[in-house]
């Protein structure tokens, strides 16, 4: 795309962003300019677009021992009431007893640095695992954990009212990603409703907040002696809702399907002045767990 287009369409972006919600797009330490965003306001019924989003199927595991298979159906991942919503079912399908969604912007878009947020209304149960993440667009040659994984959001169904923000890079990755739990204030589920999930991603720091309330952040001097800062490239955004694996645990008598992840937007905003603009990647494939 031309850029004069993308900085004027960004712009005209960022002032119907601003009528909408009422917010000006504002950071503690400048400016922010929408770049980019989804309002899943397509026809009821239909997939995502396809512009914007692919996915990745299949029922591997995903590194993670998950018991989905992950389908592009519109049963799993379709637009409904403007809104994206990720469905985890009980039925068979490709030699699994469950289905769901991996939605990821992976050879479409990428962003080094920026405020990267979605509105959420997470599902609930045991063994449910919603996740919006975002991995480096350098996955293959790089690999994981080499190519730096930044978590906004993953919850798992026995901790109703937490949400974990947690990075992996090379000396800090799976049980030992470096990481901070967000409480839901005064008790209560976080299912019940819909909460803002976002990071602030700059040079050496990267924050995270729930409804604009920053609760852990990020900086080289706490990864471990052997560590390497993985957060300087682009990466692209997924959003999942697996069920199963190591950390959650499994569905039991309790856990009720189908479960239903539910996202009203995901925006990317850019500090001004920025040199760092929205980048289009060169489509690949992987399937790395988050």
């Amino acid at each position: 795309m031309n850029q004069r287009l993308l900085t004027l369409t960004a712009g005209l972006a960022g002032l119907l962003a601003v009528a909408a919600t009422g917010r000006a797009d504002t950071g503690a330490e400048g400016d922010w300019k929408l770049v980019w965003s989804d309002e899943f306001n397509q026809p009821d019924g239909s997939l995502p677009d396809p512009a914007k989003w692919s996915f990745e199927t299949g029922g591997n595991g995903w590194g993670n021992n998950e018991m989905e298979f992950y389908t592009a159906r519109t049963n799993n991942a379709r637009i409904e009431d403007g809104k994206l919503v990720i469905e985890a079912r009980q039925e068979s399908f490709g030699g699994k007893s469950l289905t769901s969604a991996r939605l990821l912007t992976r050879g479409k878009w990428s962003w080094t640095y920026g405020r990267i947020e979605a509105r959420i209304k997470i599902p609930f149960g045991q063994g449910i695992w919603p996740a919006f993440w975002m991995m480096g667009t350098n996955v293959e040659s790089a690999g994981w954990p080499g190519c730096g994984e930044i978590d906004i959001m993953e919850n798992i169904g026995k901790e109703p009212d937490k949400v974990h923000g947690t990075v992996h890079g090379p000396g800090y990755s799976g049980s030992h990603g470096i990481g901070g739990p967000f409480t839901l204030p005064g008790g209560g589920a976080l299912s019940q409703d819909f909460h803002v999930y976002g990071i602030e991603w700059e040079t050496n720091r990267i924050n995270w907040y729930v409804d604009g309330q920053t609760y852990f952040s990020f900086t080289p001097d706490r990864m471990p002696a052997h560590g390497k800062w993985a957060f300087d490239q682009a990466k692209f955004v997924l959003l999942n809702l697996a069920v199963g694996g190591g950390w959650p645990g499994y569905p039991d008598a309790t856990t009720t399907f189908p479960q239903r992840m539910e996202v009203d937007y995901v925006r990317v905003y850019q500090k001004l002045p920025s040199t760092v603009k929205a980048a289009a990647v060169a489509p690949t494939q992987a399937g790395i767990g988050n």
